[in-house]
């Protein structure tokens, strides 16, 4: 790997001067359990690493006063994981953010990591989007918001422009009566690419189904929204046999392609069941019920 210059900035316009005075070769990175592989393989070039993790405001995680959460791009997983009330009242997100690495590798990761490698399999995406999540993104010429359904461009790309980082994410607060859950499959708990993902928020009163999402991910260049299937299920009984049916819908918006990890075929079929239990489990959690989805056995 040739030899690669690094800048440690304090406040978030150093970081973004530091990658404009790099003209075009400069990287962010928060953990660097990414990009460091990514440049030692030389999939990625790079002149200048800028450090995100020394800036304050970019490791911090908080609620705010309208009850929404910021979180920092830069914050490690196991922070946002041992923020009890974030992680209690978040637990699809937790589902993600708790299989991104072992403890090592989460004491570096984050998610704006996570998300600005653009993977259409990365695991925290697909319950950020269910969720509703918005990133700030910090550049040159300002500051502007971008849903997370929308950040993602095709597998490894993105939104950003030359100079820009991600600073930070806002996740809505979660309505009454609304819980979420993050899926995926693996073949072997030793393989940690999903072979399909898919993140859900539920909202039910009275055992009708209020709102829901329903984001898959690995089965297109791009974590998508199954948005029919999500639309099919408002007014719905919230049973098995209506999550049945959304999943089968959901299949629709999935184009996966057929590689080492499964067929094509195989992907679509996966959607259908995961969307399944995880609007399942979303509804099991807004009932009450604590449900770890790694050791639960699922309908």
């Amino acid at each position: 790997m040739k030899e690669i210059a690094y800048a440690a900035p304090r406040t978030v316009a150093d970081a973004v001067a530091a990658l404009k005075q790099a003209n075009g070769n400069g990287k962010a990175f928060a953990g660097g359990t990414d990009i460091l592989v990514q440049l030692r393989e030389g999939t990625r070039n790079a002149d200048v690493l800028v450090d995100l993790k020394k800036i304050p405001e970019m490791t911090e995680i908080r609620q705010l006063p309208s009850g929404d959460w910021q979180i920092g791009a830069a914050t490690p997983c196991h922070r946002i994981e041992s923020t009890v009330p974030f992680a209690e009242g978040y637990p699809g997100i937790i589902d993600g953010v708790h299989i991104i690495g072992g403890w090592q590798i989460k004491g570096r990761a984050s998610l704006g990591g996570n998300l600005c490698t653009s993977s259409p399999a990365a695991d925290s995406i697909p319950a950020l989007i269910a969720h509703h999540a918005v990133v700030k993104i910090v550049g040159p010429d300002g500051s502007r918001e971008v849903p997370v359904s929308e950040f993602c461009t095709g597998p490894g790309k993105n939104v950003l422009k030359p100079a820009e980082l991600v600073a930070s994410f806002v996740i809505p607060a979660m309505l009454p009566n609304s819980s979420g859950c993050y899926l995926r499959f693996i073949p072997r708990s030793e393989m940690d690419i999903a072979v399909v993902g898919c993140g859900t928020t539920l909202t039910v009163e009275k055992d009708t189904i209020k709102q829901a999402r329903i984001a898959l991910g690995a089965v297109a260049p791009k974590p998508v929204l199954a948005e029919e299937a999500a639309a099919w299920l408002i007014g719905k009984p919230a049973t098995i046999e209506s999550f049945e049916k959304a999943g089968e819908i959901a299949r629709k918006a999935a184009t996966p392609i057929s590689d080492m990890r499964g067929p094509a075929e195989y992907r679509t079929h996966l959607v259908g069941v995961l969307v399944k239990r995880s609007l399942m489990t979303s509804l099991r959690r807004l009932r009450g019920e604590r449900v770890d989805v790694l050791h639960d056995k699922l309908v």
